[in-house]
């Protein structure tokens, strides 16, 4: 477990509200909180396209966010043990992110 939450807490804040494609890594995250899969379910489940959906887990198991089980094809990501431990913070910062954003939209109309 991350004793300092400080650090995770801005690569949570970099990876899932400051780049494109944090929405995607949050939704990958949350579904694989629930159960694990392969790159090819999470395509399915999240109606996303498989390169999209690799690009992702690349981006999030290079992070160690998630960790791989298994080879090839047959691959199952699980969240990585820094992120259960973090999964409340996690939720924090999606959770202020799309705050910020619904907040954003009622100014912009």
């Amino acid at each position: 477990m991350i004793t300092n939450d400080r650090p995770i807490e801005q690569l949570f804040i970099w990876l899932l509200t400051k780049t494109r494609g944090g929405k995607t890594r949050t939704q990958i995250i949350q579904t694989l909180k629930i159960t694990p899969k392969n790159t090819n379910q999470l395509a399915v489940y999240l109606n996303k396209s498989y390169k999209t959906i690799s690009h992702h887990i690349t981006v999030l198991e290079k992070n160690k966010l998630i960790v791989p089980i298994g080879d090839t094809y047959a691959t199952t990501y699980f969240l990585s043990s820094p992120m259960e431990a973090n999964y409340q913070l996690f939720k924090q910062v999606t959770s202020k992110s799309n705050q910020a954003k619904k907040k954003l939209k009622v100014l912009q109309r």
